[in-house]
């Protein structure tokens, strides 16, 4: 019987990957005066965005440029990210039905709170561990089995949810049921390098995969 599902967010549980690739794009452009693409801006991630910037960006005034991403992450986050509506009823569902639910994110805390501020998803979490908790950032399984301690559920009895290699990575390596999901308009892989155990193409899938308690090793959906 699983007990929690832990799921990532950019991508996964919020269409927040845009806001993330114009307010990292603004912050190069105003620093560094460099254009970059959204693969570009992709290849940095893995830590949260106060390390991305201070890894890579080359004027000397990071601390500067870290503020000036939350304020255009805020300042975007209403015309660049629009609340979803099956999401949001899934996670009530679960959370209505007494499952642990959680959050293992890269992001840092204080964007973060920002977009669970914005999506009305503010309380629904038994646990959230996002970059800035973590030494080492995904696809280490660091957090994730931070998040499962801190909650008190073991391994097998756990789900973790994400959109990218390194959710599926994360979640094969703390040997948790690992779902990679490609439901949103913007995801991080189009073609994951590492089978999970399940790949979901619609949140609509989710509710009769927890009903059915079907939680089968290997199984595409």
């Amino acid at each position: 019987m699983m007990k929690a599902i832990i799921f990532d967010f950019d991508g996964t549980l919020a269409n927040t990957l845009p806001l993330c690739f114009e307010a990292f794009r603004q912050v190069f452009k105003t620093f560094d005066n460099k254009n970059l693409t959204d693969d570009e801006i992709k290849a940095m991630f893995g830590p949260s965005e106060t390390g991305i910037i201070r890894n890579n960006l080359l004027h000397a005034h990071k601390e500067e440029a870290i503020e000036y991403y939350y304020e255009k992450y805020s300042e975007l986050h209403k015309n660049l990210v629009e609340g979803n509506a099956e999401i949001l009823a899934l996670l009530t569902f679960l959370k209505e039905s007494a499952i642990k639910i959680g959050i293992f994110t890269g992001k840092a805390k204080r964007s973060l709170d920002i977009s669970l501020h914005a999506l009305k998803m503010d309380g629904l979490f038994d646990v959230i561990i996002t970059g800035d908790d973590v030494l080492r950032p995904k696809p280490d399984s660091e957090g994730l089995v931070k998040a499962l301690t801190l909650i008190g559920v073991d391994n097998f009895e756990a789900i973790y949810v994400g959109d990218s290699d390194a959710d599926i990575v994360a979640g094969l390596q703390a040997d948790v049921y690992t779902i990679g999901v490609q439901w949103l308009p913007e995801t991080q892989t189009a073609q994951f390098s590492e089978q999970p155990n399940a790949i979901l193409n619609s949140v609509a899938q989710f509710k009769p995969l927890w009903l059915a308690n079907n939680f089968l090793r290997t199984k595409a959906l």
